[in-house]
């Protein structure tokens, strides 16, 4: 069976490949973050939904990256797990 590594690895060399992973590899770095910190405040979608007003699909949702939270969104999300939302712009030439 082939590792997901090796699988990235040999897909990495596919220039157009390459581009796209670059353009989603942000947002998929939010959806990780967001699951992280809720795992990390030991809480159910169903439970931060409770705390966000909102429903356990709705929170599916952005955690399955199909939907642009809000920086609103995203501020109630940090704080209803108990973490802070930090923002910040990097050169894009490195």
């Amino acid at each position: 069976m082939t590792k997901l590594k090796d699988l990235k690895k040999q897909f990495m060399e596919d220039s157009e490949f390459r581009e796209e992973y670059a353009r989603v590899d942000d947002e998929y770095a939010l959806v990780e973050a967001l699951v992280c910190a809720r795992t990390a405040a030991k809480l159910t979608q169903a439970e931060l939904a409770q705390r966000l007003g909102t429903t356990q699909s709705a929170v599916a949702r952005l955690e399955g990256g199909r939907v642009s939270p809000s920086f609103a969104t995203l501020r109630r999300y940090a704080e209803a797990t108990g973490t802070r939302l930090t923002v910040g712009l990097v050169r894009a030439d490195g």
